[in-house]
Protein backbone atom coordinates (compact mmCIF):
# COMPACT_ATOMS: atom_id res chain seq x y z
CA UNK A 1 0.00 0.00 0.00
CA UNK A 2 1.59 3.38 -1.03
CA UNK A 3 1.64 6.39 1.56
CA UNK A 4 -0.70 8.17 -0.98
CA UNK A 5 -3.31 5.11 -0.16
CA UNK A 6 -2.60 5.38 3.83
CA UNK A 7 -2.60 9.08 4.08
CA UNK A 8 -6.20 8.91 2.08
CA UNK A 9 -7.77 5.69 4.21
CA UNK A 10 -6.80 8.03 7.11
CA UNK A 11 -8.03 11.20 6.67
CA UNK A 12 -11.16 9.17 5.49
CA UNK A 13 -11.27 7.42 9.09
CA UNK A 14 -10.63 10.74 10.90
CA UNK A 15 -13.31 12.65 8.73
CA UNK A 16 -16.05 10.04 9.48
CA UNK A 17 -15.28 9.96 13.19
CA UNK A 18 -15.50 13.87 13.70
CA UNK A 19 -19.21 13.03 12.07
CA UNK A 20 -19.69 10.85 14.55
CA UNK A 21 -18.83 13.07 17.51
CA UNK A 22 -20.66 15.92 15.63
CA UNK A 23 -23.65 14.05 15.42
CA UNK A 24 -22.83 12.84 19.35
CA UNK A 25 -22.55 16.00 20.77
CA UNK A 26 -26.05 16.94 19.24
CA UNK A 27 -27.71 14.40 20.24
CA UNK A 28 -26.27 14.68 24.15
CA UNK A 29 -27.69 18.40 24.23
CA UNK A 30 -31.18 16.74 23.19
CA UNK A 31 -30.79 14.48 25.92
CA UNK A 32 -29.50 17.48 28.62
CA UNK A 33 -33.23 19.38 27.24
CA UNK A 34 -35.10 16.22 27.19
CA UNK A 35 -33.67 15.48 30.57
CA UNK A 36 -33.40 11.82 29.67
CA UNK A 37 -30.84 10.26 32.48
CA UNK A 38 -28.43 8.63 30.64
CA UNK A 39 -24.51 8.48 31.61
CA UNK A 40 -22.52 10.16 29.96
CA UNK A 41 -19.62 7.35 29.40
CA UNK A 42 -22.53 4.98 28.57
CA UNK A 43 -23.83 7.02 25.91
CA UNK A 44 -20.06 7.44 24.55
CA UNK A 45 -19.44 4.03 24.48
CA UNK A 46 -22.82 3.71 22.78
CA UNK A 47 -21.49 5.75 19.90
CA UNK A 48 -18.71 4.82 19.82
CA UNK A 49 -19.71 0.71 19.09
CA UNK A 50 -21.67 2.71 16.58
CA UNK A 51 -19.49 4.47 14.55
CA UNK A 52 -17.36 1.25 13.79
CA UNK A 53 -20.26 -2.07 14.32
CA UNK A 54 -20.45 -2.25 10.77
CA UNK A 55 -16.47 -3.09 10.73
CA UNK A 56 -17.07 -5.57 13.51
CA UNK A 57 -19.78 -6.96 11.45
CA UNK A 58 -17.67 -8.02 9.10
CA UNK A 59 -14.39 -9.01 10.93
CA UNK A 60 -16.93 -11.19 13.26
CA UNK A 61 -19.19 -12.19 10.56
CA UNK A 62 -22.05 -10.95 12.96
CA UNK A 63 -25.38 -10.09 11.45
CA UNK A 64 -26.42 -7.79 13.96
CA UNK A 65 -23.48 -5.37 14.33
CA UNK A 66 -23.54 -5.20 10.51
CA UNK A 67 -26.77 -4.05 10.39
CA UNK A 68 -26.11 -1.59 13.22
CA UNK A 69 -23.50 0.03 11.23
CA UNK A 70 -25.68 -0.05 7.79
CA UNK A 71 -28.09 1.83 9.33
CA UNK A 72 -25.43 4.58 11.22
CA UNK A 73 -24.75 5.00 7.63
CA UNK A 74 -27.73 6.28 7.17
CA UNK A 75 -27.83 8.62 10.23
CA UNK A 76 -24.09 9.63 9.17
CA UNK A 77 -25.34 10.70 5.77
CA UNK A 78 -29.03 12.23 7.07
CA UNK A 79 -27.15 14.31 9.75
CA UNK A 80 -25.16 16.29 7.22
CA UNK A 81 -27.82 17.64 5.85
CA UNK A 82 -30.33 17.29 8.65
CA UNK A 83 -28.54 18.25 11.81
CA UNK A 84 -26.82 21.75 10.72
CA UNK A 85 -30.54 22.75 9.87
CA UNK A 86 -31.33 21.97 13.40
CA UNK A 87 -28.47 24.19 14.72
CA UNK A 88 -29.53 27.19 12.71
CA UNK A 89 -33.05 27.10 13.14
CA UNK A 90 -31.87 27.08 17.14
CA UNK A 91 -29.16 29.53 16.55
CA UNK A 92 -31.55 31.92 14.97
CA UNK A 93 -34.11 31.61 17.63
CA UNK A 94 -31.09 32.00 20.17
CA UNK A 95 -33.36 34.33 22.28
CA UNK A 96 -35.81 31.54 22.98
CA UNK A 97 -32.96 28.98 23.06
CA UNK A 98 -34.84 27.07 26.36
CA UNK A 99 -34.58 23.28 26.78
CA UNK A 100 -38.16 23.37 25.60
CA UNK A 101 -37.19 24.70 22.09
CA UNK A 102 -34.05 22.20 22.17
CA UNK A 103 -36.44 19.09 22.94
CA UNK A 104 -39.22 19.86 20.19
CA UNK A 105 -36.71 20.96 17.18
CA UNK A 106 -34.78 17.25 18.45
CA UNK A 107 -38.31 15.45 18.40
CA UNK A 108 -38.67 17.26 14.43
CA UNK A 109 -35.01 16.02 13.64
CA UNK A 110 -36.29 12.01 15.17
CA UNK A 111 -39.56 12.73 13.22
CA UNK A 112 -37.57 12.71 9.76
CA UNK A 113 -35.43 9.98 10.84
CA UNK A 114 -37.97 7.56 11.52
CA UNK A 115 -39.27 8.59 8.46
CA UNK A 116 -36.50 7.61 6.72
CA UNK A 117 -35.93 4.74 8.28
CA UNK A 118 -39.87 3.42 7.20
CA UNK A 119 -40.26 4.21 3.88
CA UNK A 120 -36.60 3.82 3.17
CA UNK A 121 -37.28 0.10 3.92
CA UNK A 122 -40.47 -0.06 2.43
CA UNK A 123 -38.44 1.23 -0.70
CA UNK A 124 -35.85 -1.83 -0.11
CA UNK A 125 -38.24 -4.75 1.01
CA UNK A 126 -41.26 -4.27 -1.69
CA UNK A 127 -39.75 -4.48 -5.01
CA UNK A 128 -41.88 -3.66 -8.46
CA UNK A 129 -41.81 -4.74 -12.00
CA UNK A 130 -41.13 -1.86 -14.69
CA UNK A 131 -42.05 -2.85 -18.22
CA UNK A 132 -40.51 -1.38 -21.03
CA UNK A 133 -41.26 -2.49 -24.50
CA UNK A 134 -38.41 -2.27 -27.66
CA UNK A 135 -38.05 -2.61 -31.20
CA UNK A 136 -34.90 -4.07 -33.05
CA UNK A 137 -34.53 -3.76 -36.43
CA UNK A 138 -32.98 -7.06 -36.87
CA UNK A 139 -35.02 -10.21 -37.95
CA UNK A 140 -35.07 -12.91 -35.99
CA UNK A 141 -37.36 -16.34 -35.35
CA UNK A 142 -38.17 -15.25 -32.79
CA UNK A 143 -40.81 -12.01 -32.97
CA UNK A 144 -40.54 -11.31 -29.93
CA UNK A 145 -38.64 -12.04 -26.64
CA UNK A 146 -39.51 -11.36 -22.95
CA UNK A 147 -36.40 -10.50 -21.03
CA UNK A 148 -36.58 -10.44 -17.30
CA UNK A 149 -34.01 -8.64 -15.92
CA UNK A 150 -32.84 -8.29 -12.45
CA UNK A 151 -29.19 -7.04 -11.07
CA UNK A 152 -26.95 -6.56 -7.86
CA UNK A 153 -28.74 -8.64 -5.11
CA UNK A 154 -26.44 -8.75 -3.19
CA UNK A 155 -27.15 -11.80 -1.69
CA UNK A 156 -25.68 -12.06 1.93
CA UNK A 157 -25.86 -11.05 5.72
CA UNK A 158 -28.48 -8.45 5.62
CA UNK A 159 -30.26 -9.11 1.92
CA UNK A 160 -31.07 -12.59 2.85
CA UNK A 161 -33.35 -15.51 1.48
CA UNK A 162 -36.77 -13.78 2.63
CA UNK A 163 -35.87 -11.29 0.03
CA UNK A 164 -34.53 -13.51 -2.64
CA UNK A 165 -38.01 -15.24 -2.25
CA UNK A 166 -39.61 -12.32 -3.12
CA UNK A 167 -37.61 -12.43 -6.65
CA UNK A 168 -38.31 -15.94 -7.19
CA UNK A 169 -42.20 -14.96 -6.91
CA UNK A 170 -42.18 -12.33 -9.34
CA UNK A 171 -40.32 -14.64 -11.74
CA UNK A 172 -42.64 -17.47 -11.49
CA UNK A 173 -45.54 -14.85 -11.87
CA UNK A 174 -43.97 -13.32 -15.24
CA UNK A 175 -42.75 -16.31 -16.46
CA UNK A 176 -39.97 -14.55 -19.48
CA UNK A 177 -38.42 -16.56 -22.09
CA UNK A 178 -35.46 -15.83 -20.48
CA UNK A 179 -33.60 -14.19 -17.11
CA UNK A 180 -30.66 -11.76 -16.81
CA UNK A 181 -28.37 -11.10 -14.62
CA UNK A 182 -25.94 -8.22 -14.78
CA UNK A 183 -23.82 -8.80 -11.89
CA UNK A 184 -23.44 -8.30 -7.80
CA UNK A 185 -25.67 -11.23 -7.08
CA UNK A 186 -23.25 -11.89 -3.82
CA UNK A 187 -22.24 -8.91 -1.34
CA UNK A 188 -18.54 -9.54 -1.21
CA UNK A 189 -18.34 -13.08 -0.21
CA UNK A 190 -20.13 -16.34 -0.80
CA UNK A 191 -19.95 -17.59 3.18
CA UNK A 192 -23.66 -16.21 3.89
CA UNK A 193 -25.03 -17.38 0.83
CA UNK A 194 -23.93 -21.01 1.09
CA UNK A 195 -25.37 -20.79 5.12
CA UNK A 196 -28.53 -19.83 4.69
CA UNK A 197 -28.84 -22.01 1.78
CA UNK A 198 -29.79 -19.24 -0.71
CA UNK A 199 -28.87 -21.51 -3.51
CA UNK A 200 -31.80 -23.40 -3.33
CA UNK A 201 -33.76 -20.51 -3.75
CA UNK A 202 -32.04 -18.57 -6.03
CA UNK A 203 -31.80 -22.01 -8.65
CA UNK A 204 -35.39 -21.61 -8.68
CA UNK A 205 -35.35 -19.16 -11.00
CA UNK A 206 -35.53 -21.19 -14.38
CA UNK A 207 -36.70 -19.68 -18.03
CA UNK A 208 -37.27 -21.55 -21.04
CA UNK A 209 -34.12 -19.97 -22.66
CA UNK A 210 -32.33 -20.28 -19.78
CA UNK A 211 -30.40 -18.10 -16.90
CA UNK A 212 -27.54 -16.29 -17.58
CA UNK A 213 -25.52 -13.76 -15.59
CA UNK A 214 -22.23 -11.26 -15.38
CA UNK A 215 -19.95 -10.75 -12.86
CA UNK A 216 -19.96 -7.37 -10.83
CA UNK A 217 -17.78 -5.76 -8.48
CA UNK A 218 -18.64 -7.21 -5.59
CA UNK A 219 -18.00 -10.69 -6.86
CA UNK A 220 -14.31 -9.70 -6.57
CA UNK A 221 -13.99 -8.36 -3.21
CA UNK A 222 -14.27 -11.68 -1.38
CA UNK A 223 -11.49 -13.84 -2.74
CA UNK A 224 -13.63 -16.44 -3.38
CA UNK A 225 -14.77 -15.77 -7.18
CA UNK A 226 -13.74 -19.39 -8.49
CA UNK A 227 -16.25 -20.36 -5.70
CA UNK A 228 -18.91 -18.20 -6.38
CA UNK A 229 -18.67 -19.44 -10.46
CA UNK A 230 -19.14 -22.52 -9.47
CA UNK A 231 -21.83 -22.09 -7.06
CA UNK A 232 -23.80 -20.45 -9.90
CA UNK A 233 -23.40 -22.74 -12.33
CA UNK A 234 -24.19 -25.84 -10.11
CA UNK A 235 -27.71 -24.08 -9.68
CA UNK A 236 -27.66 -23.68 -13.58
CA UNK A 237 -26.94 -19.98 -13.94
CA UNK A 238 -24.60 -19.91 -16.73
CA UNK A 239 -22.15 -17.07 -16.04
CA UNK A 240 -20.71 -15.53 -18.92
CA UNK A 241 -17.40 -14.58 -18.63
CA UNK A 242 -16.03 -12.26 -21.64
CA UNK A 243 -17.93 -14.71 -23.67
CA UNK A 244 -20.72 -14.82 -26.40
CA UNK A 245 -23.15 -17.66 -26.83
CA UNK A 246 -25.72 -17.65 -29.95
CA UNK A 247 -29.10 -18.19 -27.93
CA UNK A 248 -31.38 -21.08 -30.41
CA UNK A 249 -29.33 -19.23 -33.61
CA UNK A 250 -31.85 -16.19 -33.28
CA UNK A 251 -29.86 -14.06 -31.24
CA UNK A 252 -26.05 -13.22 -29.35
CA UNK A 253 -26.25 -13.12 -25.86
CA UNK A 254 -22.59 -11.48 -24.52
CA UNK A 255 -21.24 -10.63 -21.05
CA UNK A 256 -18.37 -8.68 -20.00
CA UNK A 257 -16.08 -9.28 -16.76
CA UNK A 258 -16.52 -6.30 -14.90
CA UNK A 259 -14.53 -2.95 -15.08
CA UNK A 260 -12.75 -3.94 -11.97
CA UNK A 261 -11.00 -6.86 -13.66
CA UNK A 262 -7.63 -5.26 -15.70
CA UNK A 263 -7.93 -8.46 -18.22
CA UNK A 264 -11.52 -7.93 -19.48
CA UNK A 265 -12.09 -7.59 -23.06
CA UNK A 266 -13.47 -4.46 -24.96
CA UNK A 267 -16.29 -4.29 -26.57
CA UNK A 268 -15.11 -4.33 -30.24
CA UNK A 269 -12.99 -7.85 -28.68
CA UNK A 270 -15.61 -9.21 -27.29
CA UNK A 271 -18.40 -9.18 -30.77
CA UNK A 272 -15.05 -9.70 -32.96
CA UNK A 273 -16.85 -12.25 -35.40
CA UNK A 274 -20.21 -11.79 -34.37
CA UNK A 275 -22.55 -12.34 -37.19
CA UNK A 276 -23.97 -8.58 -37.13
CA UNK A 277 -27.25 -9.14 -38.86
CA UNK A 278 -28.53 -10.96 -35.50
CA UNK A 279 -29.18 -9.38 -32.64
CA UNK A 280 -27.36 -8.65 -30.02
CA UNK A 281 -27.81 -8.59 -26.49
CA UNK A 282 -25.05 -7.83 -24.12
CA UNK A 283 -24.73 -7.37 -19.90
CA UNK A 284 -22.25 -5.14 -18.38
CA UNK A 285 -22.21 -4.47 -14.81
CA UNK A 286 -21.17 -0.79 -14.57
CA UNK A 287 -22.76 1.65 -17.36
CA UNK A 288 -19.89 2.87 -18.24
CA UNK A 289 -19.17 2.11 -21.76
CA UNK A 290 -22.48 2.89 -23.20
CA UNK A 291 -20.51 4.60 -26.44
CA UNK A 292 -18.27 2.02 -27.06
CA UNK A 293 -21.42 -0.44 -27.05
CA UNK A 294 -23.30 1.40 -29.76
CA UNK A 295 -20.18 1.63 -31.99
CA UNK A 296 -19.52 -1.89 -31.22
CA UNK A 297 -22.64 -3.24 -32.84
CA UNK A 298 -24.83 -3.69 -29.73
CA UNK A 299 -28.43 -3.75 -29.68
CA UNK A 300 -29.27 -4.16 -25.98
CA UNK A 301 -27.17 -3.47 -23.20
CA UNK A 302 -28.18 -4.38 -19.79
CA UNK A 303 -26.64 -2.93 -16.13
CA UNK A 304 -26.78 -2.55 -12.93
CA UNK A 305 -24.23 -0.77 -10.39
CA UNK A 306 -25.58 2.61 -9.90
CA UNK A 307 -28.79 1.93 -7.50
CA UNK A 308 -30.03 4.97 -8.56
CA UNK A 309 -28.01 6.44 -5.36
CA UNK A 310 -29.70 4.14 -3.50
CA UNK A 311 -30.59 7.39 -0.70
CA UNK A 312 -31.26 10.20 -2.20
CA UNK A 313 -29.85 12.88 -2.68
CA UNK A 314 -26.81 10.49 -3.88
CA UNK A 315 -28.74 9.82 -6.93
CA UNK A 316 -27.63 13.48 -8.37
CA UNK A 317 -24.35 12.00 -8.03
CA UNK A 318 -24.89 8.86 -10.01
CA UNK A 319 -26.82 11.17 -12.72
CA UNK A 320 -23.55 13.16 -12.95
CA UNK A 321 -21.13 10.57 -13.57
CA UNK A 322 -23.18 8.24 -16.06
CA UNK A 323 -24.51 8.94 -18.85
CA UNK A 324 -27.34 6.75 -18.10
CA UNK A 325 -27.64 5.89 -14.36
CA UNK A 326 -30.94 4.80 -14.40
CA UNK A 327 -33.91 3.57 -16.65
CA UNK A 328 -33.90 3.34 -20.20
CA UNK A 329 -32.07 5.45 -22.54
CA UNK A 330 -31.60 5.24 -26.29
CA UNK A 331 -28.14 5.70 -28.39
CA UNK A 332 -28.15 5.49 -31.95
CA UNK A 333 -29.61 1.85 -32.30
CA UNK A 334 -28.69 0.91 -28.97
CA UNK A 335 -31.13 0.47 -26.50
CA UNK A 336 -29.01 0.74 -22.35
CA UNK A 337 -31.02 -0.44 -19.46
CA UNK A 338 -29.90 0.38 -15.87
CA UNK A 339 -31.74 -1.30 -13.00
CA UNK A 340 -31.95 -0.10 -9.37
CA UNK A 341 -31.23 -3.20 -8.47
CA UNK A 342 -32.82 -6.03 -6.45
CA UNK A 343 -31.12 -5.53 -2.91
CA UNK A 344 -28.90 -2.78 -1.39
CA UNK A 345 -25.23 -2.05 -0.34
CA UNK A 346 -25.15 -1.80 3.54
CA UNK A 347 -27.96 -0.26 4.62
CA UNK A 348 -31.23 -2.15 4.03
CA UNK A 349 -33.26 1.63 2.97
CA UNK A 350 -33.90 3.44 -0.45
CA UNK A 351 -35.24 6.75 -0.70
CA UNK A 352 -35.82 8.19 -4.40
CA UNK A 353 -34.94 4.59 -5.37
CA UNK A 354 -37.01 1.48 -5.29
CA UNK A 355 -36.36 -2.43 -4.80
CA UNK A 356 -37.02 -3.40 -8.74
CA UNK A 357 -36.46 -5.83 -11.87
CA UNK A 358 -37.02 -5.06 -14.94
CA UNK A 359 -39.49 -7.20 -18.11
CA UNK A 360 -38.02 -5.77 -21.58
CA UNK A 361 -40.12 -6.36 -24.45
CA UNK A 362 -37.98 -6.63 -27.18
CA UNK A 363 -39.76 -7.08 -30.93
CA UNK A 364 -37.53 -7.51 -33.41
CA UNK A 365 -38.18 -6.53 -37.35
Amino acid sequence: MTVSQLLTIGLSIFLYGLLSYYIAHNGWKWLEAAKIPIKKRWYGLLILVLTFSYLIGRGTSSYYFELAGAYWFIVIGYSLLLLPAANLVVWFFKKQKNDMFIYWTGITVIGVYLFIFLYGSYNAWSPITRTYEIQIQKPSPYRELQVLMVSDLHLGPIVGINHLKRLTKLSESIQPDIILIPGDIIDDNLAPFVKQEMGSELGKLTAPLGVFAVLGNHEYYGDDLDEIIEEMEDIEIRMLLDESELIEDSFYLSGRKDLTDPERLSVDELVDGLDETLPIIMLDHQPVEIEEAMKGGVDVLLSGHTHKGQAAPANLITDMLYENDWGYLQKGNLHSFVSSGFGTWGPPIRIGSRAEVMVINISFN
